[in-house]
């Protein structure tokens, strides 16, 4: 009877740090009864970590005992299980983009899916759904660019476009100009404006 638990932990520890698991991928090992029971056991004792419901991962075991895996990887997993599209907030896409110097204190997402928190050891994770134009541009620079710009507003967006057009690759610049058609309009503006200065 053993057998489950030691193949759910031997799934869990062979996935990259992050790595998700549901125990849906057991169904054919047992009753879903005795999936959760094995899961929950595992939960218990400290082998997995339950990140939200119906979704586990394994703690990273180093010399100084064991942690939560990072919160960027956990989210990137669960993104490619679930086909959502997945993306920094743009507090945080302002702070790579040198727009900011605040660190945002929440670990906050956007996401294509449904508004949900995630749990990692005492840590909590937002994953929060956002139109569709905010993740047109997914991961890459020019999409940071735009959440960027949404988390600052109208007020900034001139000064933080005119430093955007300055350190964005051109083919970035390009890309977030081309995308205009899909902005709220005052960022379309204010993106023509910027481009219009050459």
């Amino acid at each position: 009877m053993n057998t489950l638990p030691a193949n759910i932990l031997g799934r869990a520890r062979a996935l990259p740090e992050g790595g998700v698991l549901s125990p849906k991928e057991f169904l054919h090992q047992g009753s879903r009864a005795a999936i959760d029971q094995a899961f929950s056991r595992l939960t218990r004792e400290g082998k997995l970590l339950r990140v939200a419901r119906g979704t586990y991962a394994a703690p990273i075991s180093s010399r100084f005992g064991s942690r939560a895996p990072a919160p960027e990887k956990v989210v990137s997993s669960l993104a490619r299980q679930t086909g959502e599209i997945v993306v920094p907030h743009g507090a945080s896409s302002a702070n790579t983009l040198g727009l900011t110097q605040q660190v945002p204190i929440r670990e906050v997402y956007l996401t294509s899916g449904r508004t949900r928190k995630l749990t990692l050891g005492r840590g909590e994770i937002l994953l929060k759904h956002a139109p569709r134009w905010m993740l047109a541009l997914g991961t890459r620079p020019a999409g940071a660019a735009v959440r960027a710009l949404a988390w600052i507003g109208p007020a900034q967006a001139d000064e933080s476009l005119a430093s955007l057009h300055r350190t964005l690759p051109h083919s970035e610049w390009q890309a977030l100009a081309s995308a205009r058609a899909t902005l709220p309009s005052w960022m379309a503006q204010a993106i023509g404006k910027e481009a219009a200065h050459g």
